[in-house]
């Protein structure tokens, strides 16, 4: 069974939603974030490669929103009519 989680120091991830429900107030956490030890001496250096990859999203991207433009500039011109 996980422990609960103590709104008083959550996740990142969670933090804005604890503030907007009241659960965590804002100027707590950013005294908790600022007392936190900084450990960037003892972290690692991480490199990826992407092997194989196709980077073609860009283009596909472009594609659509041409696809989209041009959607568009029909549906004004069966507005018009």
């Amino acid at each position: 069974m996980a422990d609960t989680l103590d709104p008083k120091n959550p996740d990142k991830r969670t933090a804005e939603r604890y503030i907007k429900s009241g659960l965590l107030d804002e100027k707590a956490h950013e005294k908790y974030l600022k007392s936190l030890p900084d450990l960037a001496d003892k972290s690692d250096s991480v490199e990826t490669r992407m092997l194989d990859e196709d980077f073609d999203d860009e283009e596909e991207d472009e594609e659509d929103e041409e696809d989209d433009d041009e959607a568009d500039e029909a549906e004004e011109a069966a507005d018009k009519e």
